[in-house]
């Protein structure tokens, strides 16, 4: 029997005139009806633009997946969507991930496509394309552009991200001068890629070949190596036969795929901003996925590789390890293992074989890089819903604190402030950055608080910090990020004030502030909300929109309330 493509209802429509139309518009970019009628045609998705270096390689790599596509007779068309350039995008490119899942899902749905191949990397575009894949369900499939290489300064391997904030501690304590910081600018970041390091974009890519969203084996590859073409061709190959078999997203994004997903997050030490990710994606999807899961999930997961920012080496040592395939065969005694991959086949199947081949860079269950990793979920009057924190990337002496506050109102005013002599801080202080959440700035990279100069000089590199914001995957440090409520909404983070007691307790997932809760309750009914800082466009409507950390800080309108409401609306094909 053969398969009702969807395509077929603009080009092989009942209606005389609706197939003259898009047969017509077809021909005028060159596309002769026989050549593609009949077949399976595959959107690809292209997310590079010219200031996005993470995923410029792109711009080559479309080709490899249109030749995989033609050569499994399929009709590839190539579809261009926003981008989101983590390094320029200001203040955040957090809501941008949102309006770009919208632009795949509305471009996917209006369209002739029986299936889509979506090119990613830089941190925002992974989520956003596996967001708008879910809504839409259509067989989908996802092509990263590899990690960038790495370089070196003063006789020493430097990692563009990590290593980045490393060298600017160094600099403002007086350890490098200007003429420093400008050969460092010059060879940190060397080549088009994502981050070499298991930040955010690396994070997301190996989830995304967890979930069964990106070949096996592909996630690793670096941007420069040759594997990176093969694995394009590949792909274009592939989504052909998942379009026969109809092998659709949510047949791969299980709710037993995501709890998968959460493990490998521990194991790899991953990015913070994955948890956001994962439950915005889930949650396209009508599952359901809370913090405690995080917590509950990966509190027997060690930490098994050896990578910055918890560890030591980087992407190109990943890869030549072996890369996610042995982690995940090491995971495998953990995991729910009949989960499909992308090739269809069980995560059992697949990877059970794949073997480590650098010891030092991927470990095992029994002799792991850490005992303790994965997200660290606290709660108490602080976080009512929640926050985080990285275990892997924070210094053990902090994970039981008690400090005092030193509250910054903002991002202005942190940077106004941190640097100067007179600032009243030591290094048992807790600083506190507010009004950086979802629905005030969109929620930027701001977590990660510069230690002040002055403690800096006297040699300290860490200090308990706490904010509304997210911080970057490449970051490190004993970092609680994703306070929610967050302080524009009137959480408890909106009336901490200078000196208060902060106690911290990672063992015992807690976050108090050493307040009343009625004196919690005065504060806040005489503080003064926020005015609104985003009066029109887009940053508005996620500002009256966005769901708070602990949801996923989608746009509320978007994410349907069970799995029945996420069925696949399709297009009315007629005259237009």
């Amino acid at each position: 029997m053969t398969m009702q493509l969807r395509s077929a209802q603009w080009f092989e429509h009942p209606s005389p005139e609706t197939r003259f139309q898009h047969r017509s518009a077809m021909r005028a970019n060159g596309n002769i009806p026989v050549s593609f009628i009949g077949k399976p045609i595959i959107g690809i998705f292209n997310s590079w633009n010219d200031l996005n270096s993470c995923n410029a390689p792109h711009k080559e790599l479309v080709e490899f997946v249109k030749r995989g596509v033609l050569l499994a007779g399929g009709y590839p068309v190539e579809l261009h969507t926003i981008s989101t350039p983590a390094d320029f995008m200001k203040p955040s490119d957090l809501p941008y991930r949102n309006l770009m899942a919208m632009d795949v899902e509305e471009t996917i749905r209006s369209l002739p496509l029986d299936g889509v191949v979506l090119l990613c990397e830089c941190d925002k575009t992974t989520p956003a394309q596996l967001m708008g894949a879910a809504s839409c369900d259509l067989p989908a499939l996802q092509l990263a552009a590899g990690h960038r290489s790495s370089s070196y300064f003063r006789e020493k391997k430097i990692n563009y991200g990590t290593d980045l904030w490393s060298f600017m501690d160094d600099y403002k304590a007086g350890l490098y001068n200007d003429e420093d910081l400008q050969e460092l600018e010059a060879c940190i970041s060397c080549s088009q890629g994502g981050c070499p390091v298991m930040g955010t974009a690396s994070t997301m890519k190996s989830i995304s070949e967890m979930l069964g969203m990106m070949l096996p084996g592909t996630a690793a590859i670096p941007a420069a190596h040759a594997g990176r073409k093969h694995a394009a061709e590949l792909t274009g190959k592939r989504i052909v036969e998942m379009v026969r078999e109809q092998l659709i997203p949510s047949r791969l994004m299980t709710e037993a795929a995501f709890r998968n997903a959460i493990k490998l997050l521990a194991a790899l030490g991953g990015s913070t901003n994955a948890v956001i990710h994962l439950i915005a994606i889930a949650g396209r999807l009508g599952i359901h996925i809370g913090l405690d899961e995080f917590a509950e999930l990966s509190a027997d997961i060690p930490l098994i590789v050896n990578l910055q920012p918890s560890g030591e080496y980087n992407m190109d040592d990943f890869y030549a390890a072996g890369g996610l395939g042995p982690v995940i065969s090491r995971l495998l005694p953990l995991l729910e293992d009949n989960c499909l991959t992308a090739l269809g086949t069980t995560v059992r199947e697949q990877y059970k074989t794949a073997a480590v081949r650098l010891g030092n860079v991927i470990t095992d269950l029994e002799a792991p890089y850490r005992r303790e990793s994965g997200i660290a979920v606290l709660k108490g009057n602080l976080a009512p819903h929640g926050a985080i924190m990285k275990r892997s990337a924070s210094s053990e002496a902090l994970q039981k604190h008690r400090g005092r506050a030193v509250v910054f109102d903002g991002y202005e005013q942190m940077m106004e402030q941190i640097d100067r002599d007179d600032l009243e801080v030591d290094r048992d202080s807790v600083l506190i950055l507010r009004n950086c959440g979802p629905a005030a700035e969109g929620m930027p990279e701001w977590g990660a608080i510069p230690i002040p100069q002055k403690l800096l000089r006297q040699g300290v590199r860490d200090m308990v910090r706490i904010s509304d914001a997210r911080m970057s995957g490449t970051s490190y440090g004993t970092v609680i990020l994703h306070v929610s409520p967050e302080a524009a909404v009137r959480g408890p983070l909106a009336v901490v004030q200078n000196g208060d007691w902060i106690d911290l307790d990672i063992a015992s997932g807690t976050l108090r502030l050493d307040v009343s809760a009625e004196e919690i309750t005065s504060r806040l009914q005489q503080s003064s909300p926020l005015p609104r800082r985003h009066v029109r466009g887009y940053l508005r409507l996620f500002a009256d929109h966005v769901l708070q950390a602990h949801e996923g800080c989608d746009l509320d309108f978007l994410r349907p309330n069970n799995k029945t409401e996420a069925a696949f609306v399709p297009p009315v094909v007629g005259r237009g």
